[in-house]
């Protein structure tokens, strides 16, 4: 890549001119590369109006998980929240990122119980009472890219597994404690993962949060179990998703032969999962899902 001169135009596309724009900015990314961190090149980092393309996708993500939240009820079937994703992004003038993704082959992703990440919606499948199941909606409008799951509890579920969701609710408001600029993925996910094992439980390695946005899955991977001061350093601009997958028992996971797809814990105990997506601000952060 050229090297910009002080008064050339900007990378960013602002139009200003280098050195009034983002000259200090990569002085001081380089400033950390030169210590050997990881750090982001300028195509993670988000433009002023690639953002506001992300928070417009973002408010058709929230506006569906808010109509599953109203509908959802014990008997329901998986297949019949699809059909829920299916209309109301179609009605909004959206896409299902999931759809089709890699082969995936529904609008969303219907996770219960013991089952990690990754589930398939399935007419067969109904609510049970005592259900804790999360469900994963990704949504493209206009070109951008918008992720996010909550967790939903039917009926009369068992005290602890109750307090597995409620702690892995907590895992991403103690996460976003530690978003800010100049800080570490690794310092994110060290917070995350001690709070999970100060209550017993683990977190899953292999899968993790991603960049998004411009695409459904950006670099970079945002693991859970890392250490403060590693992974990559966090700048303004960046957006990604907050998403740890929080295991009752052990930590192992397996993905299902006949569907390629659907993730279970290894000791068949519940898993639970929130994901929010956040953009680095100059003073910390901003959700763009919930």
């Amino acid at each position: 890549m050229k090297k910009l001169g002080r008064n050339d135009h900007c990378w960013c596309g602002s139009g200003r001119k280098y050195k009034a724009c983002h000259m200090a900015f990569d002085e001081k990314i380089e400033h950390y590369a030169l210590q050997r961190h990881i750090v982001p090149g300028h195509d993670l980092i988000k433009t002023p109006e690639q953002i506001e393309g992300i928070r417009q996708s973002s408010k058709l993500n929230i506006a569906i998980l808010d109509e599953i939240a109203d509908k959802i009820h014990i008997g329901m079937s998986t297949e019949e929240i699809d059909r829920i994703v299916v209309d109301m992004t179609k009605q909004m003038g959206g896409i299902s990122a999931t759809l089709g993704y890699e082969g995936y082959p529904k609008s969303v992703c219907t996770s219960i119980n013991e089952v990690v990440c990754h589930g398939i919606p399935d007419p067969e499948r109904l609510l049970q009472d005592g259900d804790i199941v999360n469900v994963d909606v990704s949504t493209i409008y206009n070109g951008y890219f918008s992720d996010s799951s909550r967790m939903f509890m039917l009926g009369d579920v068992a005290p602890e597994t109750k307090k597995l969701v409620q702690v892995a609710r907590e895992c991403i408001d103690i996460g976003l404690e530690q978003v800010k600029p100049w800080n570490f993925l690794g310092d994110m996910a060290q917070a995350i993962n001690d709070h999970a094992r100060a209550n017993g439980y683990s977190i899953v390695r292999e899968i993790g949060g991603h960049g998004v946005g411009l695409d459904f899955h950006e670099e970079p991977f945002v693991s859970f179990v890392t250490s403060r001061g590693t992974e990559m350093l966090m700048v303004p601009g960046m957006v990604f998703t907050i998403e740890p997958m929080v295991n009752m028992g052990k930590a192992d996971i397996y993905i299902d032969d006949a569907d390629g797809w659907t993730v279970y814990t290894e000791d068949g105990k519940p898993s639970a999962q929130w994901e929010v997506t956040v953009v680095v601000t100059e003073e910390g952060y901003e959700i763009l899902t919930y």
